[in-house]
């Protein structure tokens, strides 16, 4: 906070000091002054660019300053495989387009302070140059195409096919949290509809399906392995949300009736990271990065990074949601029931029909 009022208060004063130097300057001229006019406005001339150089010094320095101040706050350490080819490309690009910022900069204060008015000064009259407007139409159109070129390349890695043995997990976004769904010892996730969402049944799992009657859902924390591909099926209930997870250098919208998936291979536990951090309480999490409504700020889950076999212990304490719910499972047997009745004399007569042929 110090550092931006401070930053504002020489912003303010610069401001000030041009606009008492413009007032002068209008003054004379309403005056009918000419000649104090044009002294006026040499002097106004002079000192504006002396404060436009002044302005490229002390702004290039408290900006210098501020990036390297706010360095460890701005880089949050990378905890995923794919977060180091996002981090590349990222800083890559920012080095190129910094690079040419800072050049444009510096020209754009130097001339205005070497080329201030004067009256022995005449402007260069310098209307075209074919060979100029070609150079510097195709030096930015080949550094765009590679940029544009390694981002398709890393975005076509980090959106390839998931590996067969992912550790698959099921994310769904509604107002305003999340649900989570882990397929049990089958390691299958069972079939879910929107039709069967209830209070209950929150992902509208049909657990009808052999598949869905070992799922977990909803633990109070999202698990995942060090070292292995997690596979994560994203959906949204309702509005548009976005699965974040910063440290794992992962976004990915969870649109409505649009089904979404993201992988990614974690690369240090929590506990390896707490000690990076030197935080005992860290903790990894997942966040909705898309304002989805008055409740966006409680859409957080706490994500935890366990070795191999921390994970599996930890899968093996589960309970599935067909045991800690009984009554959902007791429902869709009785309602298969009731339909096999309803179906019944359909099948008997097309039997007969059969029988008869």
């Amino acid at each position: 906070m110090i550092t931006i009022a401070i930053g504002l208060s020489i912003i303010l004063l610069l401001v000030i000091l041009f606009l008492l130097f413009r007032i002068g300057t209008l003054t004379s001229i309403f005056r009918g002054s000419t000649e104090r006019a044009a002294g006026t406005t040499k002097t106004s001339n002079r000192v504006n660019s002396v404060m436009l150089l002044l302005f490229l010094i002390v702004g290039g320095g408290a900006f210098a300053w501020s990036f390297a101040d706010a360095w460890d706050d701005m880089t949050l350490p990378l905890a995923s495989v794919h977060g180091a080819w996002t981090d590349n490309l990222f800083w890559t690009t920012m080095i190129i387009i910094g690079v040419v910022f800072v050049i444009t900069q510096v020209l754009l204060f130097f001339y205005s302070y070497k080329y201030q008015h004067k009256d022995d000064k005449r402007a260069y009259y310098y209307p075209h140059n074919n060979k100029l407007e070609i150079i510097w139409t195709i030096i930015p159109a080949v550094v765009m195409a590679v940029l544009v070129f390694g981002g398709w390349k890393t975005w076509t890695k980090i959106t390839s096919a998931a590996p067969e043995d992912a550790v698959v997990i099921e994310i769904m976004g509604k107002q305003f949290n999340w649900m989570v769904r882990y397929p049990g010892p089958d390691g299958k996730l069972g079939v879910a509809r929107h039709t069967l969402i209830d209070a209950t049944n929150e992902l509208g799992v049909d657990f009808s399906d052999p598949a869905s009657r070992d799922d977990i859902i909803n633990p109070l924390q999202i698990h995942v392995p060090k070292g292995k591909p997690v596979l994560l099926k994203i959906r949204s209930r309702d509005v548009i949300h976005s699965v974040y997870m910063p440290h794992f250098r992962l976004k990915m919208d969870a649109v409505p009736g649009m089904p979404t998936k993201f992988w990614f291979v974690p690369s240090k536990s929590t506990n390896e990271m707490a000690n990076e951090t030197g935080n005992p309480d860290f903790k990894y999490e997942l966040a909705c990065t898309e304002v989805c409504g008055r409740g966006h700020f409680a859409m957080r889950y706490v994500i935890v990074v366990d070795e191999p076999e921390d994970y599996e212990a930890w899968l093996e304490q589960q309970t599935p949601f067909v045991e800690q719910n009984p009554q959902v499972l007791a429902k869709f047997t009785s309602e298969n029931a009731e339909q096999a009745v309803a179906e019944a004399p359909q099948v008997e007569k097309a039997e007969e029909v059969k029988t008869e042929l």
